[in-house]
């Protein structure tokens, strides 16, 4: 099963939105099923198969979450992110500023789902199998 070191390794390989298919299925290759990234401060949940997890601490100091979620201004923040014009912490603050809470990755459905802090989904969009 994956580590936390394998997982950061892999993830160090996404500069911009437009590498992030590709870590998908590295981290997909791994054994990871599911994870979960906590906008506020960069935290992560990392599922496997039987109930394995593990867990990375906060990244970066605490965003504020809006507390009005629009959706429309996400569309357009993972836009211009997967063109590869924003930066990972770029895009983690106009997420913040979009008003989402958490995204979940799953590797099984290839969807990655972004959450709201009422836990609505805002957008849910399949996770190309390839560049964008």
């Amino acid at each position: 099963m994956f580590t936390l070191q394998q997982l950061k390794a892999a993830h160090a390989k996404v500069k911009t939105g437009a590498d992030f298919p590709a870590y998908i299925q590295e981290i997909k290759a791994l054994g990871l099923v599911t994870y979960e990234f906590i906008v506020k401060d960069g935290s992560t949940v990392y599922y496997g198969a039987d109930n394995y997890h593990v867990a990375s601490p906060a990244i970066y100091e605490p965003l504020t979450i809006n507390t009005t979620a629009s959706p429309d201004a996400l569309k357009h923040t993972i836009a211009i992110h997967q063109q590869g014009q924003t930066d990972f912490m770029t895009f983690c603050k106009e997420a913040a500023n979009a008003g989402v809470e958490k995204w979940v990755i799953d590797t099984v459905a290839m969807l990655c789902t972004y959450r709201d802090l009422g836990g609505n989904v805002m957008v849910a969009e399949p996770i190309p199998q390839a560049g964008y």
